[in-house]
């Protein structure tokens, strides 16, 4: 049995080269506030991968991605254990473009915060009076550059993100920039009208986007998972202040009310932490994880 050794390491993901394409492994790893916690959440991996899987598989109509299948028999043998059964997903080889693509549809987080000084969120003007956690008019786009493991992503304009791609594809940055800003709002509309049908806001999320060797854009890594995304219940959102979620934003506060943390949490923040993932899960799904 050939054994194989991950080549990329992500703060929760492991990647590894099997020749036509990569096998991509969800850890138990958790990461708040770009750093790497030293609990594990057990089970976690397999709620990312599965709920990946679920929304690729709903949003094909839209835009192609780098899926090929989660299930461990269509790997090779080295896969084929308990351990990574549930949390790995074969992909197609892409080249990644060097943003995150980040959409908001409420104000909350960093954007409120930028917000109540200046008014703007990633410099886009929005309306007067807002409240924490309203809903936007229509959803914004404010790109992000990717940053390495214990750096920070530095958000940017949309216009700063054509320069930025730029740098990368000459000649490109404009139509590479206006199409992941096309899709990533398309994505995030069709997505979060359907969440809302299961109880779910999707408040804002991230998409990350790879050219094929056809020069394709398809959607890659995660997608709309507890990791990338704020989502809160729908039953008893209020706006003017912060909201429970289905993520792991329950460990963030859980860490800022509790700076001498020593980046650990208590099990009984773990437990629930896990919980919250397994909730949203069921919620969006419509079914257990296996």
């Amino acid at each position: 049995m050939t054994e194989y050794k991950p080549f990329k390491e992500g703060k929760v993901r492991e990647i590894y080269d099997v020749g036509d394409s990569l096998i991509m492994v969800a850890t138990d790893r958790i990461s708040c506030f770009d750093v790497i916690l030293k609990n594990n959440v057990d089970n976690k991996g397999k709620v990312l991968t599965q709920m990946s899987k679920f929304w690729f598989d709903y949003t094909k109509d839209i835009l192609p991605n780098h899926m090929i299948s989660v299930d461990t028999k269509d790997m090779p043998e080295f896969f084929r254990t308990p351990e990574f059964e549930g949390r790995s997903m074969m992909c197609k080889k892409l080249e990644m473009l060097p943003l995150e693509c980040i959409v908001r549809g409420y104000i909350t987080g960093s954007g409120w915060a930028s917000y109540q000084k200046t008014g703007l969120v990633c410099g886009i003007k929005l309306p007067e009076g807002l409240k924490e956690s309203d809903k936007l008019p229509e959803p914004i786009y404010t790109p992000s550059t990717k940053a390495e493991i214990g750096d920070h992503d530095e958000n940017i304009s949309y216009e700063r993100s054509i320069a930025h791609l730029e740098k990368f594809y000459p000649g490109k940055g404009e139509e590479y920039a206006a199409k992941l800003k096309e899709y990533t709002i398309a994505l995030y509309k069709k997505c979060a009208d359907y969440a809302l049908t299961r109880g779910i806001i999707i408040a804002d999320t991230k998409f990350e986007f790879g050219l094929d060797e056809n020069g394709n854009i398809l959607i890659a890594d995660e997608m709309l998972t507890p990791d990338s995304s704020r989502f809160w219940p729908a039953e008893g959102y209020e706006a003017g202040h912060g909201q429970p979620s289905f993520d792991k934003q329950f460990a963030r506060d859980w860490l800022k009310a509790n700076p001498d943390n020593d980046w650990t949490l208590p099990q009984d923040i773990v437990d629930k932490t896990i919980g919250k993932y397994l909730q949203g899960y069921e919620l969006i799904t419509g079914t257990k994880l296996a």
